[in-house]
């Protein structure tokens, strides 16, 4: 197959097949042959992101990686950059970012905060701020990879090493690490001593911006951090995952234009007017 050609179902398929019980590093080789210089890594700087990082720039120091500055991230997130870049020299570390007039718009509009007000809220936030920038992005790719695990959340049980990522042209969307625990990646950042993002130390499970996330207690999942005001509701931004959305298509499409109602997509797995009719539920 040509590095130009774009995967089908039916190669993505087989592909998942040939590389499910492979070890990461598998997927890897092969994805970088196959894609390179078109493929790149999305990491928020999180443990399994530093993991596949690692990985990546063992086998090709050319890697791309790049990750989204929403304008909320933490202080700790930004010096946990200049540790990744001290770690691995001419590291190719792209910072994307949302476009100001949008966010200055959905600020006046809705205010700062106003993911804590609602649901559909919460997801404009993350459209414009993260979903918007990454969509840009991945218009110049053949195909990127995550860290994301079965073992994160419920929306990730079923994701496939290799799929065909529908939502953003249909490039290839290779998830290495799919098949390890928490417990496997912890290993392997022990075992190569790997730098982990400061907020670890301070009960974090998952790090995104500042606002929306916070350290977890004892028993909560993983992701509980994440968005934790809310009640069944998805626990995804709409990067990774697609969303029903309803509630705040309107006000998108208002901030972006016309292109707002063509970066939307509906979902088969949690939708979010029920997530939302539950969250009001819950709160009535």
């Amino acid at each position: 197959m040509s590095t130009f050609e774009l995967l089908d179902e039916l190669e993505a398929g087989e592909l998942s097949i040939r590389f499910e019980g492979e070890e990461p590093r598998a997927l890897l080789e092969w994805a970088l042959e196959e894609f390179s210089p078109r493929i790149a890594i999305s990491t928020a700087f999180q443990v399994d992101g530093t993991v596949l990082l690692d990985m990546a720039y063992a086998i090709d120091p050319e890697i791309r990686v790049f990750s989204v500055d929403t304008g909320r991230l933490p202080a700790e997130t930004h010096e946990f950059m200049a540790t990744l870049r001290d770690r691995y020299p001419g590291l190719r570390l792209e910072l994307l970012s949302p476009e100001e007039e949008h966010v200055a718009r959905m600020v006046s509009r809705k205010g700062l905060d106003l993911f804590r007000e609602s649901v559909p809220n919460r997801l404009l936030c993350c459209n414009v701020r993260k979903v918007q920038p990454l969509t840009k992005h991945l218009a110049g790719l053949d195909a990127w990879m995550t860290g994301l695990r079965r073992d994160q959340w419920a929306t990730r049980t079923n994701i496939r090493k290799v799929e065909i990522d529908h939502d953003h042209g249909a490039i290839a969307k290779l998830n290495p690490l799919a098949e390890w625990t928490a417990r496997e990646t912890w290993e392997y950042v022990r075992e190569r001593e790997l730098p982990v993002h400061p907020l670890y130390a301070k009960g974090y499970t998952t790090i995104g911006c500042a606002p929306c996330t916070r350290p977890i207690r004892a028993g909560e999942a993983e992701r509980a951090g994440r968005w934790w005001w809310e009640s069944n509701a998805p626990k995804e931004c709409g990067m990774h995952c697609s969303i029903e959305h309803g509630g705040f298509e309107h006000e998108l499409h208002a901030i972006l234009g016309s292109v707002g109602s063509t970066e939307l997509h509906s979902s088969e797995g949690v939708g979010f007017a029920d997530a939302e009719a539950k969250n009001r539920e819950a709160h009535a």
